[in-house]
């Protein structure tokens, strides 16, 4: 199991080099992989943190290119960075719920 964590992580990085480097498209694909590897986990909060992070920054990506479905992310990412109590999921959370500014 470490082995998938270390993995959706790993697809995580990827994906914000990418958006930050402006390949949105590819960046999407990095998170997608990352959220369908972290859906098949047992329920931890290794995990949950990942999940935060990793639907913060599909909404991030796509705020950035001003794409719709965004939301769905931002609630999920939002309820999974409260629920783990993660800090730096935390504030990312907040900062996309002020609308002040994406932060990658």
């Amino acid at each position: 199991m470490r082995s998938a964590y270390l993995t959706a992580a790993r697809s995580l990085q990827l994906g914000r080099g990418w958006a930050v480097e402006g390949d949105q498209p590819r960046a999407l694909e990095a998170y997608s992989d990352a959220l369908s590897l972290l859906r098949t986990l047992p329920p931890e909060r290794t995990r949950d943190v990942l999940l935060a992070h990793t639907h913060l920054a599909f909404y991030q990506t796509l705020a950035l290119v001003d794409s719709p479905g965004g939301q769905t992310h931002l609630h999920l990412g939002v309820s999974y960075a409260r629920s783990t109590r993660d800090p730096l999921a935390r504030a990312i959370a907040e900062e996309c719920l002020s609308g002040l500014d994406v932060v990658m």
